[in-house]
């Protein structure tokens, strides 16, 4: 009797080690399902045929497409998805993205700070408008003569949104999902 007891326990021993080594598959599935765009969500999609900003700006773009015209211009995201932005801060919850914006003929020696201006509605559900830094900046990549516009946003949730930037006479809106 006593062999059999340890031969059973031996063996729960075993199955017990065995089952240890085996991990559950755990599938967050509404996780899955923000990084997915919706049918629901309209991204903007790359243009056909594709914008070519004026030369002499870059007009080189990996993840990123050109979108716009001459007089205002910016990158959007191929699969029209954000993904893994930043928060600005540790206890922020806001998610940080930096949107950078092109006009043909905008001079920062004239005009410094840009009168950019960007705003953000979520098309999903509800939610606050996303919010800014207080101005945005001129920046450049090497011409100083042909510089960028950039600003910094703060989006309060993932999920649909609208961004639109104006500046001057001219305004520009695409829709973007943003994810985890």
């Amino acid at each position: 009797m006593i062999r059999i007891v340890v031969a059973l326990a031996g063996t729960a021993i075993l199955c017990a080690l065995d089952i240890a080594r085996i991990r559950p598959v755990v599938v967050n599935f509404q996780d899955h399902a923000e990084r997915e765009v919706p049918q629901t969500c309209p991204v903007t999609k790359p243009p056909m045929p594709p914008f070519v900003p004026p030369a002499p700006y870059p007009s080189d773009g990996q993840v990123c497409v050109w979108f716009g015209s001459p007089k205002l211009w910016t990158q959007i995201p191929k699969d029209g998805v954000w993904r893994n932005l930043p928060h600005y801060t540790p206890d922020d919850t806001r998610f940080r993205q930096k949107v950078f914006w092109w006009s043909e003929g905008y001079d920062w020696r004239k005009e410094n700070p840009p009168k950019l201006t960007i705003t953000g509605k979520r098309l999903d559900q509800s939610a606050p408008p996303l919010s800014t830094d207080e101005h945005p900046n001129a920046g450049w990549t090497g011409d100083s003569n042909h510089v960028f516009m950039v600003h910094g946003i703060f989006i309060p949730t993932v999920g649909c949104w609208k961004i639109t930037g104006r500046y001057k006479d001219q305004e520009l809106s695409y829709v973007v999902w943003v994810a985890k």
